[in-house]
């Protein structure tokens, strides 16, 4: 596997733990993290390059706040790629998104 490929699927699986996250604020605070998102689906339905991932994300938001949470932190292509564009930006503070990070590289360095 080459350094490029191996960058890449650190970097799927590092945001599979951040959505993991964001799948619990949604199902602790569904109005406020919908709210969010929605308005990011907003801006990326503006961008040619990014509608496409507006409409996925759209329906999706559609769907009930347990299986949006369920979905958005399932590990599969599909959803692999739809994390590469996400409407959840801003929804882990800071503080909240470093502390994953830190767990992450944690967990790689243990094996």
């Amino acid at each position: 596997m080459n350094e490029e490929h191996s960058g890449h699927l650190r970097n799927n699986r590092r945001s599979l733990w951040l959505h993991q996250a964001i799948a619990e604020k949604l199902r602790e605070t569904p109005d406020v993290v919908l709210a969010k998102a929605k308005e990011e689906i907003g801006w990326l339905r503006q961008d040619p390059h990014t509608r496409w991932y507006a409409e996925q994300w759209e329906a999706l938001c559609t769907l009930p706040v347990t299986e949006l949470a369920v979905k958005i932190s399932e590990d599969s292509e599909e959803m692999a790629v739809l994390r590469q564009c996400t409407p959840f930006v801003g929804v882990l503070s800071p503080a909240e998104r470093w502390a994953i990070y830190r767990a992450f590289r944690k967990g790689e360095e243990t094996g």
